[in-house]
């Protein structure tokens, strides 16, 4: 499922025009990036949680070359499945 599958469902589930669930869906992940971004942790009860990990720089290699490199520090988001949806994964057939 993509984007435009998840705003077509929310329609066709709810009633609401495209442009409004287009809205919708924006509004959302716009909100949990916002919130990622300035640090806090996004937690959605039954599905999982989202936060930020900051990673250490190292030295490298680009693979082309083989010539070492320096990876910066860096911060990147995280997933964590909830107990519900990983029940739900693996009892689907």
């Amino acid at each position: 499922m993509n984007k435009s599958d998840l705003i077509e469902a929310l329609s066709k589930d709810t009633g609401l025009p495209i442009r409004k669930s287009e809205e919708v869906v924006r509004t959302v992940f716009n909100s949990m990036a916002n919130a990622l971004a300035g640090g806090d942790r996004v937690e959605i009860r039954g599905f999982g949680s989202f936060k930020v990990k900051d990673y250490d720089g190292y030295a490298g290699r680009n693979p082309k070359t083989g010539e070492p490199i320096k990876v910066k520090a860096k911060k990147l988001p995280s997933f964590k499945c909830g107990k519900e949806l990983k029940e739900t994964v693996d009892t689907y057939k």
